[in-house]
Parts: structure tokens; sequence; C-alpha cells
């Protein structure tokens, strides 16, 4: 489905955006525990001044691009208050301290923070240790862990109030509890989504139904359930209209993303 220029793209994309997330790879292979036979309350190390959170549009539209690590790419994405995702949380600390975070602010791992694949920067959410029963809130301000299975990276002032520095890993939940660096109160603040809109790429239109069909069922093989193809019915200069949407894409960039890898770059990209 991919051809060989794509892929080179593909590579050269994801290598620029490594560059500009302001991690090293040492960041993206960090296993997240530190030695159970060390110290940390009793080693020094460079004190962090109270700094102005990052909040800025050109901060999140970088922060909200799609990158590739180890092959993989994520695709930072939709959320809502109240979401909930579940998997095993690790943390970093003194190996990072006082060093950048993907959105240019410097890792303080006395500060509750956290890293996180996709969830938008300055995401607030509270994470609820399964094994012990511990809690605390945490702000994104960085990506990973890039380890199969984990969902979060904590600081390690938040790694001790759930209880898990030792251990180094926990199986947790995690809930969505604001954005912009606030817990949500307010009702319009609870109905916020971090990202608005759902998007599909348009990859047919026809008058006729039973062509409309021929073209979901062609690429619904192509994709293989990664996204789904639906036909929308409509009215196009007083005629019956059949489009063709590739949908379930979590971000504009992502669908721009498929559009251009998959040689549709005359295909159309809907905002709903």
């Amino acid at each position: 489905m991919f051809s060989t220029t794509n892929k080179i793209t593909f590579l050269l994309l994801g290598a620029l955006l490594l560059l500009l997330t302001g991690c090293s790879q040492k960041r993206y292979t960090y296993a997240g525990s530190y030695s159970s036979g060390s110290s940390w309350s009793n080693k020094t190390y460079e004190s962090i001044p109270n700094q102005e959170i990052k909040n800025s549009p050109a901060m999140h539209r970088a922060t909200m691009r799609p990158y590739q690590v180890f092959g993989k790419w994520y695709y930072p994405t939709l959320a809502k208050v109240g979401d909930v995702q579940g998997g095993i949380a690790s943390w970093y600390g003194p190996d990072f301290h006082s060093k950048k975070t993907s959105n240019g602010e410097i890792y303080n791992m006395y500060a509750q923070t956290a890293a996180h694949k996709t969830l938008p920067m300055n995401t607030m959410v509270k994470v609820d240790n399964l094994d012990n029963g511990k809690s605390t809130i945490v702000r994104i301000n960085d990506r990973g862990p890039f380890v199969s299975g984990r969902i979060i990276d904590l600081s390690n002032k938040a790694a001790h109030d759930i209880d898990m520095v030792k251990k180094g890993t926990a199986r947790v939940n995690i809930t969505i509890l604001g954005f912009h660096a606030k817990v949500a109160t307010t009702q319009a603040e609870k109905e916020e989504v971090a990202s608005v809109g759902k998007y599909f790429v348009q990859v047919g239109a026809f008058r006729r139904y039973e062509g409309a069909k021929i073209t979901q069922r062609k690429f619904k093989l192509i994709l293989e359930d990664k996204y789904d193809v639906i036909i929308k019915e409509g009215i196009l200069e007083h005629e019956p209209i059949n489009r063709v949407w590739i949908s379930g894409f979590r971000s504009e960039e992502e669908a721009k993303d498929f559009r251009e890898s998959n040689g549709l770059s005359g295909a159309m990209i809907i905002a709903e």
C-alpha cells in the first residue's frame, strides 16, 4: 500500500519530528524505574525555579502533530473530560531532571507532571494506583513512555504519591480532569473537548449508490479494519450524491498523513 518514496518521506518526517520534541532517544528507552538500592532523597540535584507553564497555540500545534518513535507512528488525539484509560504506569526522575520536555519546559522531577504518548499538553489527569488504592493528579508536559503496555510516565514526585517508586511500575487508571493546566469545575469546562471535531477523508462521490458500495468494499479490504469506510448520502445540485468517507481519524493531522502516504493527494478532508 505504501510506495518506496512514501516510506522514505515518512522516515524523514519522523526524524524531523524527533528533533522537535526536545527529548533524546535515551528518554524514549527509559525503563521507568530507579534502583531500589539508591536513596533519591539523599542526592542533590540542580534546583529548578518556578517557571511559566508553556500553553501557547504554537506549542499546541507543534505537539499535536503525528510523530514516529522506533518505527511506530503516534497520533496526538481528541480527549474529553471524564475519559478513562487503563494500563501500566512507569516513572522517570534523576536522569532527566533539568532537561527539556517535549513541550519545551524544563523537567522537574519534584513537580506533579507526567508524559503521555497522545494526550494534549497541559491535560490534567488523575492517576489511580489499582494495586494499593492511592491516587495523584498530574499535568501532561512530555511525550512517552514508548514501551508496550505503558500509558503514562510519572514524575518522581507523582510516583511517590502513589507509592510505586521501589517497584518501578504499577497498574493504573487515568482519568481526564481538565485542560490548559486547569481541573474542570464549570459545566462548560467539563464539556470541553481538547481538539474539536471529527475528520474524514473522502475517496469517492457517486450518483449511483452501487458505485459507492464498490469503492467502500475496495477500501475496507485495503484498510483491514484499521479505519472504517462509510457512505454519506446527501444532495448535490438537487440530485442524490453518495460520498465514500474513510473515518476514524483522531485529528486533522492524522487524516492528512493518511491521505498523503496513500497517494490520495486529491482527496478532500472533511471536518464535522
